[in-house]
């Protein structure tokens, strides 16, 4: 352990491991903390990312891959179910996280980065008002490391960012409810990923079926905070599985909030800078976060190591501009489309899928599934532009 590093990374997940191998590829000295045991558990994620957001990042490899997607199936209120086959290179993975995010921090060792695990950040280190270091318990004794950069990749209402001044809070609103088992007996096809909409499936949000191998599947849903305030999210999840799977075996479960939401107005500030789900990176219409956390993740580190590098820390400064370049601007029309979806009531859900099943099965891409649905329920064409007008 060094005195001072150049980087801090707080967290250890996908977008941590991401921020601290490409800050260290800069060739400047980055320690990331992590306060659980283990790098990659607990893990409270469906673990469905596409290929290419994997491809990206690294090369994909049958240990931590649990299922190649090849195909979506959407259930509508009435149970018409709509398959769409995907071409190869929009294929997917259902991922085992325990072992994808322990790879993931590894590729961040190669390049330089060290680890420290069991180490609880509770505080940050000031020079004026620029953050400066960290604060943090390991072994049971409090300690403190200086930093000239400190990355917060610390998950939902970010505290390291809140510390910093930044504003994380987001209003229940915003948050999903979500909810999610693994559970043993459940007899899917292994290629594809199930999403059920309805008002008695998961009112305002989908539920999903993803499988994982050998008859197991990732079950669970999320539902708006207002939604949330009403009904639990484990009572929707309990009443779906009595329902479709009375016999299955439940392995874990897990729950949690997922801020769907557009980006925080500032992930950055002198001195620090926020990546993954402390930033808000997650997609807000599916509510996915891996890949564009490591996105996100990707353009923090390597603007930090440039920072450091370049001896001007102001350079950090530009990293929300390089961010929304990148994919914020697309997170607020998802937004936009999520904010309309969850106006459309069962009977538009059944209308959609039941004009989809008239396209034959081989000429169904997402582009004509679209314009087919805007054909044949021209009222969608009002919703679809309440979406897309500010």
């Amino acid at each position: 352990m060094k005195e001072e590093y150049d980087i801090i990374v707080v967290g250890a997940g996908p977008a941590g491991s991401m921020a601290a191998r490409f800050a260290s590829e800069k060739g400047v000295s980055v320690l990331m903390l992590e306060k659980d045991r283990d790098v990659g558990y607990p893990v409270r994620c469906g673990e469905a990312i596409s290929k290419a957001g994997v491809e990206e990042f690294i090369e994909p490899d049958e240990r931590w891959i649990t299922a190649h997607i090849t195909k979506f199936s959407f259930i509508a209120p009435d149970n018409t179910e709509v398959t769409l086959q995907f071409d190869t290179e929009q294929e997917g993975y259902v991922l085992e996280r325990r072992i994808f995010d322990y790879e993931l921090a590894k590729t961040a060792v190669k390049e330089g980065a060290q680890i420290l695990t069991r180490a609880y950040v509770n505080g940050l280190l000031f020079d004026d008002d620029k953050v400066a270091g960290v604060k943090y318990e390991h072994n049971g004794e409090q300690k403190e490391l200086k930093a000239k950069i400190v990355i917060a990749a610390d998950g939902v209402e970010s505290r390291v960012g809140r510390w910093a001044g930044l504003t994380t809070h987001i209003d229940f609103r915003d948050m999903e409810c979500c909810t999610q088992i693994t559970a043993a007996e459940i007899p899917v096809a292994q290629d594809t990923l199930y999403f059920y909409f309805g008002k008695d499936i998961a009112p305002e949000g989908y539920f999903w079926v993803f499988p994982k191998g050998d008859n197991i599947a990732n079950i669970g849903l999320g539902v708006s905070g207002m939604i949330g305030k009403k009904s639990s999210a484990i009572s929707f999840l309990n009443n779906f599985m009595e329902k479709h799977y009375p016999g299955a075996s439940v392995l874990t479960t897990i729950a949690g909030g997922v801020p769907s939401a557009i980006t925080l107005d500032k992930i950055s500030a002198p001195g620090i800078a926020l990546v993954g789900d402390a930033a808000r990176q997650v997609n807000p219409l599916s509510g996915g976060g891996i890949a564009s956390g490591m996105i996100g993740a990707s353009i923090a580190g390597t603007i930090a190591g440039d920072a450091i590098k370049m001896n001007k820390l102001d350079h950090l400064l530009t990293y929300d501009n390089a961010w929304r370049a990148r994919l914020g601007k697309r997170h607020e029309i998802f937004n936009r489309i999520k904010e309309g979806i969850f106006n459309f009531s069962d009977e538009k859900f059944n209308n959609i899928a039941h004009s989809i099943n008239k396209i034959p099965f081989e000429k169904r891409t997402l582009g004509r599934v679209f314009r087919t649905a805007l054909l044949n329920q021209p009222s969608l064409l009002i919703d679809v532009a309440k979406v897309f007008i500010v």
